[in-house]
């Protein structure tokens, strides 16, 4: 936050309590101190072109053995946790719609969306039985809108799968390669995402160091 700006809200849990948390080659970072989330100071957010350019440079081939292992870390617990014939949503798929592919596979019927690469509409007008994002939501200006869509996606029961990194060591923050991409924006503790959960009212289970996987209420209403 530079010194003539005025107080403002967390994006995530909108208290006023952001504080200035670390300054990483020339990068500043501000901490909530009700949710605990750290996020880029929001005159420094990047522009779509930016990002648009960052994503080019990225090489997420469906067919890739490392890039399917490195999903894996997310697919596999949650396809411990779904019912035969469950649909769901890849949001933020990428350039590369690969969970798609995977999950196909093994028999599940999967919508691609993504704003940049997979402006699907239709999409985001439906209720899934389950959501991956995965490597998505670091990038959310506005993470408070960003999971409130994801809650209106899930179907009472659903299943979000969320992959991304998690930020456990605050003294390590500056050598932290996580947060060394341009849109890299937005780090969670692990009381960020017990915070998220207790938001929306979702059970939070660790599906492994940076898998998230958060279930919506069976009564929640549509």
């Amino acid at each position: 936050m530079s010194e003539t700006s005025m107080p403002q809200p967390c994006p995530l849990c909108h208290a006023f309590t952001l504080t200035p948390f670390a300054e990483v080659r020339g990068r500043r970072y501000l901490r909530c101190g009700s949710c605990a989330v750290t996020v880029l100071d929001p005159a420094q957010l990047p522009t779509p072109e930016e990002e648009r350019a960052e994503y080019g440079l990225h090489r997420n081939d469906p067919g890739d053995p490392g890039y399917r292992r490195f999903l894996a870390q997310a697919t596999d617990p949650l396809l411990e946790r779904l019912p035969p014939g469950a649909e769901g949503l890849d949001f933020g798929c990428g350039p590369g719609p690969a969970i798609a592919a995977m999950l196909g596979e093994r028999g599940f019927a999967v919508r691609n969306y993504d704003p940049l690469f997979h402006p699907d509409a239709d999409a985001l007008a439906r209720r899934y039985d389950f959501v991956t994002c995965t490597e998505v939501a670091e990038h959310f200006h506005h993470p408070a809108a960003g999971f409130a869509q994801l809650d209106a996606l899930l179907r009472p029961g659903g299943w979000l799968a969320l992959m991304t990194g998690v930020l456990r060591d605050d003294a390590a923050f500056a050598g932290w390669p996580y947060i060394r991409e341009v849109s890299h924006v937005t780090f969670y503790r692990p009381e960020t995402l017990a915070r998220i959960a207790g938001r929306f009212g979702w059970a939070l289970e660790m599906g492994g160091r940076n898998v998230a996987l958060f279930r919506k209420h069976p009564d929640s209403r549509e």
